[in-house]
């Protein structure tokens, strides 16, 4: 097994509330490296079928996105984990000052950043002809002004140690039908390498891993169809191919990469 290093590491990490998703599994794997987790959620509640949310699909991830961490909390629980968990925005400055505040109460440091916080628009707005301002303030604020808003608060608060990673999506250059979400993404690709070279100077790192299309639970069977022959390796992204990427740039064999963008796709999107 490889030793990363992240023993006692304190890693924080947003947008966690979903069980199947990538931020929760990426603290399951932080966990069992024996580092201490800090989750940062918001419920997002969208309408959803209950009567579908036994399988995969569109309405078991509204469901997961709309609940609280506590199925989360109890994996990490089931292993013994030692954490902190806030229901929090990181859209707004004072709430993220919060988190960063009860954090350092607690552990004392902050080593890992990890800005997987995410949302987007699902009611069809986010084309060109029929975007609208909300769409634009809504997914920017989040994607992007609440990943700069963790990120120069984990710089302010440095310790001896530094790890960023923001998480993109393959598709981020072009990314029809969703274009806001897409140029947010694009915009967090863009803010990795230049960050990374403001922070180069204290030793912190800043990456970027943008994954294809992963199994969080929204995609159903018919999409799963679809999609694949899109993938050349031919099989959907799992939560766990993310996390382990993660956990590679966050340790101690990845210290002198920084300022890249990591596809973790399958060859989707190249």
């Amino acid at each position: 097994m490889i030793d990363y290093g992240l023993k006692n590491k304190v890693v924080l990490i947003t947008g966690a509330n979903n069980p199947r998703g990538i931020g929760a599994t990426t603290a399951l794997a932080f966990a069992r490296e024996k580092a201490k987790i800090v989750l940062v959620y918001k419920k997002i509640p969208r309408s959803f079928d209950q009567t579908k949310t036994f399988c995969n699909g569109v309405d078991r991830y509204y469901e997961a996105n709309a609940e609280n961490a506590d199925h989360v909390e109890k994996m990490l629980k089931d292993i013994n984990a030692d954490y902190l968990i806030f229901e929090s925005d990181i859209s707004d400055e004072k709430a993220v000052k919060e988190v960063y505040t009860a954090t350092l109460k607690k552990y004392g440091r902050i080593d890992v950043l990890v800005n997987n916080a995410a949302t987007d628009d699902e009611t069809g707005l986010d084309t060109i002809e029929k975007i609208t301002q909300k769409v634009i303030d809504d997914t920017f604020a989040v994607n992007v002004r609440g990943s700069i808003l963790m990120t120069r608060e984990f710089i302010h608060h440095r310790c001896d140690y530094g790890r960023i990673i923001n998480i993109s999506t393959d598709a981020s250059q072009v990314f029809a039908g969703q274009i806001t979400y897409g140029a947010s993404k694009a915009t967090l690709e863009a803010l990795t390498r230049s960050i990374a070279l403001e922070t180069a100077k204290y030793g912190i790192t800043v990456n970027c891993v943008a994954p294809g299309p992963t199994q969080t639970g929204w995609i159903d069977n018919d999409l799963e169809k679809a999609v694949i022959p899109l993938i050349p390796i031919g099989k959907l992204i799992q939560p766990e191919d993310i996390a382990e990427t993660i956990l590679f740039l966050a340790g101690e064999q990845a210290r002198m990469i920084t300022g890249q963008v990591i596809k973790v796709s399958g060859g989707h999107a190249l």
